[in-house]
């Protein structure tokens, strides 16, 4: 409290004033690295094109903006003291070639691997779940076989290995999902996003200790009032951008709600469904002084699932052979996830060559799963005579019997996150240093209590892992009566972790080529204690290096090679195994990582165009194997595993259509697992082909009709099996999925379409759109049902099938 009493009441005593403000191109892209100069006074302006400068105040100054690529530009001001100036420049692009290349501007994230989504593209891009994880689905790498879920894998890993960073800062999803259709939504809220890089693979060190990819967040700073509705049968949200007359305070602030009733009524169980997700977000800013910034962000979020499953007829099988299988239920699921995150970042610009933040952060999360279910089945044949009044229907049964599923499922979790960061430029080297520290304290109170009773004609179906004579019907069986399954569990868990990162950075010339090298280290150190739970402490070190390189060629080419030691210390569902206890001394797992890739930018017809091409190669050591249930996550939490990953991506993206951006991608990977020296088999995430099409388009003839295709094919995952049987025993895979959602938007005013009419002047923009969600109407399956035939002793995997061909219609208003 003094520290931050002290900062705040900080007053600077020099006659000085303050500018700020954006820099764009002529195409509204914000211009990264601009030198802004008053006198001896320099910054340059961050990816945002965003910069703030201290100036002498009372007195005439000149303003000057320059860049490589751009045309000079000088401003002359005269403030008073202590006053802020906004000063938004719009740079024109330099006619004639440049005769040497400088890595700058987007160049930085070029050199870095890092693929930068803008949040235009975000916004206007159908799916099922609309928002940055829609869109990184389509990028070459990134696997998801579930339109109702947020998460994703990349490049062999699972939804748990890949970080999520909004402003510098951590965030968290609930812990007991098991489906995505209870996820609700996403923690970003797409209409405060103002910057979106993504890295999936090689990364530098001064991201966390993940093993597979890195989405980095940035939200806008407001420097106007600005108001956004966003509506359509799914949900709707409001979000208004406020600033203070000194420009000293600004805040942004979005409420959000979403209904997912519209895509569950499309699955084959006919439900009673009534979900309530909603969420608050907001984000403070306070420009204290020209060397002090100020930001809050907030968030509290609730979601309730309510779901009642009543009937469900589904039909596999042959031509010559239908079969279906019916089930009619009784019971209901009630579910409800409460989250809070609040954090505090301050920024001290010391001079101009360093800059410190401190970072504070408390995530809450209070969740409970209670379902009791009872599923009565059928399995039978169906009748497939078209004349006959009961074709469709099941006439012969070859099994029936029930199961009946029961759970009371709590958890209550608080994280607490500090953490410092410096920034270091050193000008006469060409070079930085960037420097981190990090305190984490998780605290988990965990009520498991699961079981599962089987039925097939009459007789009750033992433990799967019970080995005993069962020769039911036909003789008696002698074995103990209970639950098919059943996990009860209670844990108090506390984690406390220390973490500290360092790396260089360096940009140099080797005769007419310019190339690039980052160097650094990443240390955790972490102790897991609770009830009857003392853990050993544990340390591990991951260096990692990226080099690039720009030979001076004719073509616009770079090359990339990075790579190094990734290390992952496990998070509490990591700690849990099959049984629901909890092993203190799971390792870290280690994942040695190259990546070697090439950026190719080119024109095509006078439009720009840029392929990205990338092979990589994982060895991976002490691994917690796992399994894949919807979206629920199963450790071993034993490290009995090696596994390896190899694989190549390829991205083509430019203005197929001038005008707007498009992109075409293709993954191809290989993973697999040894565990316990049993031998190689796929792992759950071994996704071997991938493509991936976002495309849009308008009408020549009708330039107020836009088009949005968002296409996706990924081969089957193996993650057919029942989630408690030995994988070695079972490795059938699920139907490829195929996916693609279209989406026609009516533009009545926007950027580049104006209107004369008086009812639109209030609007900076407006459309009213319609959308296709799984326009081909694919079957496509996220796990299987196994239902038994007790005549012929059978197991019948019944795929569970995702939405089908769902409409929806869509209104967005900016003022």
């Amino acid at each position: 409290m003094i520290l931050f009493i002290f900062i705040t009441g900080f007053v600077s005593h020099a006659q000085t004033a303050r500018v700020k403000g954006v820099l764009l191109d002529e195409s509204n892209m914000p211009i990264e690295d601009a030198t802004v100069k008053v006198g001896d006074i320099t910054t340059k302006s961050n990816e945002n094109g965003f910069f703030q400068i201290k100036i002498p105040a009372n007195v005439k100054v000149i303003i000057e903006i320059t860049h490589v690529s751009y045309k000079k530009s000088t401003v002359t001001v005269e403030l008073k003291n202590n006053e802020d100036y906004e000063l938004n420049v719009v740079l024109n692009q330099k006619s004639e070639q440049l005769g040497e290349v400088v890595i700058s501007g987007g160049g930085r994230k070029r050199v870095e691997g890092v693929t930068t989504i803008e949040p235009q593209v975000i916004r206007m891009i159908p799916g099922a779940n609309a928002g940055v994880e829609n869109i990184l689905k389509t990028l070459p790498g990134v696997y998801s076989n579930n339109e109702l879920s947020t998460q994703y894998a990349v490049r062999g890993g699972n939804y748990d290995e890949n970080l999520v960073y909004v402003n510098e800062i951590e965030v968290y999803r609930p812990f007991l999902i098991r489906s995505g259709q209870q996820e609700g939504l996403s923690f970003t809220n797409t209409e405060m996003v103002s910057n979106v890089d993504f890295s999936a693979g090689g990364f530098q060190a001064k991201y966390g200790d993940k093993l597979s990819s890195v989405l980095d967040i940035t939200y806008r700073r407001p420097t106007r009032f600005r108001a956004a509705l966003d509506a359509s049968l799914l949900g709707g949200s409001a979000t208004v951008d406020l600033v203070s007359k000194n420009q000293k305070w600004s805040n942004i602030t979005g409420i959000r709600y979403r209904n997912n009733s519209l895509l569950v009524n499309s699955q084959e169980t006919q439900t009673n469904y009534t979900p309530t997700f909603a969420d608050v977000q907001t984000q403070i800013n306070y420009d204290a002084s020209a060397k002090w910034e100020w930001s809050f962000l907030g968030n509290i979020s609730q979601n309730k699932y309510k779901y009642e499953p009543l009937t469900r007829q589904t039909n596999f099988g042959t031509i010559d052979e239908p079969i279906a299988l019916q089930v009619f239920y009784e019971g209901q699921e009630k579910d409800e996830y409460v989250t809070y995150f609040g954090a505090i970042k301050s920024t001290y610009q010391a001079n101009e060559n360093s800059k410190y933040k401190f970072i504070g952060s408390i995530y809450h999360t209070q969740e409970q799963e209670y379902f009791d279910i009872l599923a009565q089945y059928r399995l039978g044949e169906i009748d497939s005579n078209i004349g006959s009044d009961t074709f469709g229907d099941v006439v012969y049964s070859r099994g029936v019997g029930s199961q009946l599923t029961h759970a009371r499922n709590n958890l209550d979790a608080l994280i607490v996150n500090a953490e410092v960061k410096g920034f270091h430029d050193i000008k006469k080297k060409s070079s930085q240093v960037e420097w981190g520290f990090k305190y984490t304290r998780e605290d988990i109170r965990d009520r498991l209590v699961e079981w599962e009773v089987v039925d097939s004609a009459g007789f009750s179906l033992p433990q799967p892992h019970i080995v005993l004579p069962n020769d039911q019907p036909y003789t008696p069986y002698y074995g103990p009566l209970a639950p098919y399954q059943n996990v009860r569990a209670t844990n108090f868990v506390q984690i406390n972790r220390f973490s500290g990162y360092g790396q260089w950075n360096y940009r140099g010339t080797i005769g007419s080529s310019q190339f690039w090298v980052n160097a650094g280290a990443r240390v955790h150190d972490w102790k897991v204690q609770g009830d009857n739970l003392n853990g050993k402490n544990q340390i591990v070190f991951s260096p990692r290096a990226q080099f690039a390189i720009k030979p001076e060629w004719r073509t616009d080419m770079l090359f990339r090679l990075s790579g190094g030691l990734y290390q992952q210390p496990p998070f509490y569902r990591e700690l849990r195994d099959y049984s629901g206890t909890v092993n203190p001394d799971v390792k870290a797992q280690k994942s040695y990582h190259i990546v070697v890739s090439n950026d190719y930018s080119f024109k095509l017809s006078g439009r720009p165009f840029k392929l990205v091409s990338e092979a990589y190669y994982k060895i991976l050591d002490d691994v917690n194997t796992y399994t894949i249930d919807n979206v629920r996550i199963r450790y071993r939490a034993n490290n009995d595993a090696v596994a390896y990953v190899y694989g190549a991506d390829f991205r083509l993206n430019g203005e197929f259509v001038p005008g707007t951006e498009s992109w075409f991608s293709f993954g191809y990977l290989k993973t697999e697992e040894n565990q316990n020296d049993r031998g190689y088999i796929s792992r759950p995430t071994d996704q071997r082909l991938k493509f991936g099409l976002l495309f849009q388009d308008y009408m020549p003839a009708l330039p107020n009709m836009k088009l949005y295709l968002n296409l996706v094919y990924n081969t089957g995952l193996p993650g057919g099996s029942p989630s408690y049987a030995d994988p070695y025993l079972y490795q059938l895979r699920l139907n490829d999925y195929r996916r693609a959602d279209v989406g026609f938007s009516y533009v009545f005013k926007d950027a580049t379409i104006q209107s004369t009419k008086n009812w639109l002047k209030k609007f900076k923009e407006l459309s009213l759109g319609f959308e296709i969600y799984n326009m081909f109407n694919n079957q496509n399956a996220i796990t299987n049902t196994w239902v038994r035939d007790v005549y012929t002793k059978s197991q019948y995997a019944i795929p569970n099938y995702m939405t089908t061909r769902t409409f929806n219609i869509k209104l967005n208003a900016r003022w």
